[in-house]
């Protein structure tokens, strides 16, 4: 396919602003004298480079030069496509060259293979062969690279080039790529009646123009109906409904014509919190689904959320990478059991259960006289395992050796034993009948009606033998103190009897005395 090329070149226009080159085709032309064909190319089998003979010299590829063309069809739809051009010296060993095209913002690359031979009916001029190729199409504001190389790959001969395509700031581009009016399409959101009102009157001038939203997929699928934009309505706007504004939800604008280039915007992309309210949960099949209304490659898991500081713990082996749909067998209900999702930009924890008396199995925790009776009810048949233990900071069970299985199903309670030896301690319960469960704890486990009993005596007679000893002692002390009191008393009366002989005496002595004289 020969490109026809209008010799615009890179100059000025008539209105001042630089004008693109027009093509009226892509394709592939070479210099006079040579065939040229092209083949679509992956690349890969030309990737890697072989030793360079002596005979081959590295100035084989020359001059390349990059630039920017446009191709227009009926009704100013036009595109972008880059136009190469390059120099190759012909040689035995060299059948041709392969051109890459790499998006440095998308990573995505093209390769397309120029197969070279001489024109047997007209002779060349020499060995070079300029070739030009423009059937690569950019868009606007593109950052591209550029590479050619030999069939086959010599190391060391090669070419490289940088490119950035104009913007929608050149006028010429702004006015006649698609992507560019899209910018110009006006929209209003109006959350409470769920609609968007847009409008294209500075886009429709005189062609009717076509509406509608879409999400976008592999294709940007329809949601509702298309809507007809008149070129006689002054107004030029419309009232487009919607259910959710998902992150893939877009607006699509494009005139009446046929085959004509639409022009689309997504404005929505960083709405991402709408999807991950989509979780349905089956209680017969007991599966826990979420299925993401736009593509997004997110990672999900079930976690456990902690009462203590409201973090979400994931469950073992549940973490699962999807784009779509995620899907979750034998998972039992409980308000505490969500699901976690995480994208390279945040995590968001939604709990289905949080709300409501979803859980499929109820337990009640008594006392009897001697043990404690922990009873079960379950509308459906599960087997649960009774751990008593010491719960640690982590909130995880540390087992204290008693251990039970119990299975419950149908309208009777079902109900296990446990010591009330156990008293203040805790019990984990955890269904085991399922793969993803979150146990229950009972904490601070009552005491029984004879054991409190037992304690109660053994506490009132510790207290009694206290009081008893107490008294005996007061008594002992009382005595005491009565006995050195009588003693004192008995002391105190013989120390008066003998002063008062001892008085008498010397009476009688001062009396003898007087008489003798």
């Amino acid at each position: 396919m020969i490109a026809k090329l209008q010799i615009f070149a890179l100059l000025w226009g008539t209105y001042g602003y630089q004008l693109i080159p027009r093509i009226e085709e892509c394709g592939l032309t070479c210099s006079q004298g040579f065939l040229c064909k092209t083949q679509i190319s992956t690349g890969i089998f030309n990737s890697f480079c072989r030793p360079t003979p002596a005979s081959l010299s590295h100035a084989m590829l020359r001059s390349m030069k990059l630039w920017t063309a446009m191709e227009c069809t009926s009704g100013h739809q036009c595109s972008l496509h880059l136009s190469i051009k390059g120099t190759l010296h012909l040689h035995e060993n060299v059948r041709g060259m392969e051109i890459c095209f790499l998006s440095v913002n998308t990573q995505k690359s093209q390769c397309v293979n120029v197969k070279v031979s001489k024109n047997i009916h007209v002779k060349p001029p020499g060995k070079k062969v300029k070739l030009q190729y423009n059937c690569f199409e950019v868009s606007a504001g593109q950052h591209v690279y550029v590479t050619m190389k030999t069939i086959p790959n010599y190391c060391g001969i090669q070419l490289n080039q940088e490119y950035y395509v104009e913007d929608c700031q050149n006028r010429d581009v702004g006015e006649n790529i698609p992507s560019c009016f899209a910018r110009k399409l006006i929209y209003e959101v109006d959350r409470a009646r769920h609609t968007i009102l847009l409008n294209v009157s500075s886009v429709a001038q005189s062609v009717d123009y076509y509406v509608r939203l879409c999400h976008q997929r592999f294709m940007c699928e329809d949601v509702g109906l298309v809507s007809l934009i008149q070129r006689n309505n002054l107004v030029k706007s419309i009232s487009l409904p919607f259910s959710q504004l998902l992150p893939c939800l877009c607006i699509e604008a494009w005139p009446a014509i046929p085959d004509a280039r639409r022009m689309q915007m997504c404005p929505f992309k960083n709405n991402t919190q709408a999807l991950w309210d989509d979780i349905i949960y089956n209680a017969i099949t007991q599966t826990l689904t979420w299925e993401a209304a736009c593509p997004i490659r997110v990672n999900v898991s079930l976690c456990r959320l902690m009462k203590t500081n409201d973090q979400c713990v994931d469950l073992l082996n549940s973490s699962k990478i999807t784009p779509e749909k995620v899907k979750y067998s034998r998972v039992d209900v409980h308000p505490r059991l969500c699901m976690k999702f995480t994208t390279k930009h945040n995590s968001w924890v939604r709990c289905p259960f949080a709300h409501g008396n979803a859980q499929a199995w109820t337990m009640k925790v008594s006392t009897t006289q001697e043990q404690i009776q922990v009873s079960f009810t379950s509308k459906t048949e599960a087997q649960f395992s009774v751990l008593v233990c010491n719960v640690t900071e982590s909130s995880s069970c540390d087992s204290t050796g008693i251990h039970q299985s119990i299975s419950v199903g149908g309208s009777m309670s079902t109900y296990v034993n446990i010591s009330g030896k156990t008293c203040g301690l805790n019990i984990c319960i955890q269904r085991t009948d399922v793969d993803y469960s979150i146990p229950t704890y009972v904490c601070d486990l009552p005491c029984t009606f004879s054991s409190s009993s037992q304690q109660y005596y053994e506490t009132s007679f510790n207290i009694l033998s206290t009081v008893a000893t107490l008294a005996v002692l007061v008594v002992m002390m009382a005595l005491l103190g009565y006995h050195l009191s009588v003693l004192h008393k008995k002391r105190k009366e013989r120390k008066g009897a003998t002063h008062i002989k001892g008085q008498r005496m010397r009476i009688s002595i001062l009396c003898i005395n007087e008489e003798k004289s």
